[in-house]
């Protein structure tokens, strides 16, 4: 680093006027010409590919023996509880009956139960007539908004309630009567749980959570009420899931080995197909940096051998039956392997999504085969369903307003948030700036190393401008545009702009680009990755997601490289070529950047002292903000997993301002 600070003044300032002036020119031709869109996805799931590519390898080995099963199972649970992070204090369950409806061979007991403190979980227990004790079946809800009410779940409970099995279904977070965000009558504020899933789940990545570890918690204290039961054989436990609530069977039986068998419906397949084919899916579904472990959803299945467990799916699904066949061939081999090939099935329904009628009999016929010792086949008798209100266990439907301080999932995570300013106090106390570096490097996913920059020269515009391709190995091509002063002026410096929308929005105002040049000054405007003309495509980002790059966004942090860490790496590679440019490499360099732009800017100074003069406006005033407005859109662009255990937005700024301060 440099040492003579005064040569190295970095300045945040804040009223960046110029860089939205608004004369507006005819459009620059992009850099790219053969769809710039698709280049930031194209990369991440060649690196997704690349990453399955050496699992693949892993598991083949790994299959060879009962030691190599053994070995590889070690591995994914150590991988596995690191990802799902530290989960909420046990806390007494506290648990109530709010009400009973006694229906023909068997009653539904209304519960609530304390999944930590002062947040409370809706769910029905379904309990066979007479004396038990039953083997208990946990049963976990798709997205449906109703949840445990819908006639699907109902008909699932009902069925192996009459087939001898105690079933507590279970409202999921977000959904039935546990709504998060909620306006002060209880009324959800988005579209449906898929939404506040996604929301919450970038908040819970902050901290080093995810919505998915929340649900299994959830779900982990519903056992224990289960176990708690009398009516209940504590030694024959089983979990069913349908949709999401697969997610969540398959997430459980991985995790608690008191699961002795298993039975998850449209919901297996291969993570690798599911996000080259339909993009990531809910927020409940991500865990981050799962690709980047190595995990696939098969190696859930692994985790539950050679338990029983049951693969229900409809060929015409939308979860992808490729996958599916994939998923189980694999799982197959890892249940021979340990001399356990009839503890594994894959039953297969010419229907769509769903735990229809077929699949819930051959549900009931595999947990009664286990639990029972009878493999004969079940045949689903007419049941009534009861209307969502009558199955309510809270007062008025939803438990945000039905108990007095009651916490959310939100709170909670601000709470915690909160509670790591001691933490991020300490660190930040013991770690001299060589070493904050390496951990920003650590958390954005940026490589210790860089390859070298080659920059291909593309037809040059009017003028001194010129358009550039730069290409760097192992990292998508960076498309950027330099601007030079007049030959006879003298090169004062270099200052690199970045704007949000890209280069174009900055080219077109020819005010600020003119009031650079004429004072000697070369510009150099990079579209920084998923920005500019390498922005993805509005369609293949659902609306429900609140996030226009959100496929790309869940993509990264799945591999373990934010894209605020990728797009540092841009403008550390954009460096790295004004260095070794003849006519600038001695050049002071100036960076302006307004909103995530400026947030990437801070990060990068914090990282590499080649930027000698730092203009930032308008950036994310503290990740905190994300926590306390999760309704707000394109929050997965800020998102670094677990950074609030480590630094916030102003020890950033901090931190900046002191490595160029005078002395």
């Amino acid at each position: 680093m440099n040492k003579c600070y005064c040569n190295n003044y970095i300045k945040i300032a804040f009223g960046i006027l110029l860089l939205f002036a608004s004369n507006v020119h005819a459009r620059q031709q992009p850099v790219i010409d053969w769809g710039g869109d698709k280049l930031l996805n194209a990369y991440l799931m060649q690196h997704l590919h690349q990453r399955y590519d050496v699992r693949t390898q892993q598991v083949q080995k790994a299959l060879q023996s009962p030691a190599g099963v053994r070995s590889y199972q070690q591995h994914v649970r150590t991988a596995y509880r690191a990802l799902l992070g530290a989960l909420p204090v046990k806390t007494p369950l506290q648990a109530v009956v709010t009400g009973q409806i006694q229906q023909d061979g068997y009653h539904i007991e209304k519960i609530i139960y304390q999944s930590f403190p002062g947040h409370h979980v809706t769910a029905n227990l379904y309990v066979p007539s007479g004396s038990g004790p039953f083997p208990g079946l946990l049963l976990f809800c798709g997205h449906e908004p109703e949840a445990k009410a819908t006639p699907s779940y109902q008909r699932s409970a009902i069925l192996l309630a009459r087939k001898g099995f105690v079933v507590l279904v279970i409202d999921p977070v977000s959904q039935g009567e546990r709504h998060q965000l909620t306006d002060s009558k209880g009324h959800p504020l988005t579209r449906g749980g898929t939404t506040e899933h996604t929301l919450l789940n970038a908040a819970a990545a902050l901290v080093g959570s995810s919505v998915a570890a929340y649900e299994l918690w959830d779900n982990k204290q519903g056992l224990e009420y289960l176990l708690s039961r009398k009516e209940v054989d504590t030694t024959r436990i089983g979990c069913l899931g349908n949709s999401g609530g697969g997610t969540q069977a398959a997430c459980f039986m991985a995790y608690d080995s008191r699961i002795k068998a298993a039975a998850v419906c449209s919901y297996i397949t291969t993570r690798e197909r599911t996000f080259e084919l339909a993009g990531p899916l809910d927020g409940c579904v991500q865990l981050p940096k799962e690709g980047k472990m190595g995990i696939e959803i098969t190696d859930y299945m692994h985790l539950m051998a050679p338990r029983p467990l049951l693969v229900l799916s409809g060929r015409y699904d939308f979860v992808d039956y490729t996958g599916t066949e994939q998923a189980y061939k694999e799982a197959k081999q890892c249940y021979q392997v340990l001399g356990a090939a009839d503890h594994i099935q894959l039953v297969t329904v010419d229907d769509g999504h769903g735990i229809s009628q077929p699949k819930r009999e051959a549900a009931a016929r595999w947990f009664r085969k286990w639990f029972y010792n009878d493999d004969q086949p079940v045949a689903e008798a007419p049941a009534a369903v009861l209307a969502p209100a009558a199955l309510f266990a809270s007062k008025t439907g939803e438990v945000n307003n039905s108990f007095a301080g009651e916490i959310t999932v939100q709170q909670h995570i601000l709470q915690q948030a909160t509670a790591f300013a001691q933490k991020r106090r300490q660190f930040l106390n013991n770690t001299n700036g060589n070493a904050f570096a390496d951990t920003l490097r650590h958390l954005l996913g940026i490589a210790q190393q860089r390859a070298g920059v080659q920059a291909a020269r593309l037809k040059p515009g009017a003028g001194q401008t010129e358009r550039l391709l730069l290409r760097s190995e192992g990292e998508p091509p960076l498309p950027i545009v330099i601007v030079r002063p007049a030959p006879q002026l003298p090169l004062k410096g270099i200052v690199v702009l970045l704007h949000d929308e890209g280069k174009q929005r900055l080219q077109d105002s020819s005010a600020l680009i003119q009031s650079y040049l004429q004072n000697g000054y070369a510009l150099v405007l990079p579209d920084l990755r998923g920005m500019g003309e390498t922005a993805d495509n509005p369609a293949f980002n659902h609306t429900k997601f609140y996030n226009k790059e959100y496929r790309n966004a869940i993509s990264s942090l799945h591999l373990g490289k934010p894209l605020m860490g990728q797009r540092v790496t841009d403008l550390l590679l954009v460096l790295d070529y004004l260095r070794a440019d003849s006519l600038l490499r001695t050049s002071r360099i100036t960076v302006r950047a307004s909103g995530l732009s400026a947030l990437v800017a801070l990060h990068a100074a914090a990282i590499d002292d080649r930027i000698d003069h730092l203009q930032a406006d308008k950036y994310l005033p503290s990740f905190l903000d994300i926590h306390r407005n999760v309704i707000e859109k394109n929050w997965y662009s800020y998102v670094i997993p677990n950074v609030l255990q480590y630094y916030d937005v102003p020890d950033l700024v901090r931190i900046v301002d002191k490595r160029f301060a005078f002395p």
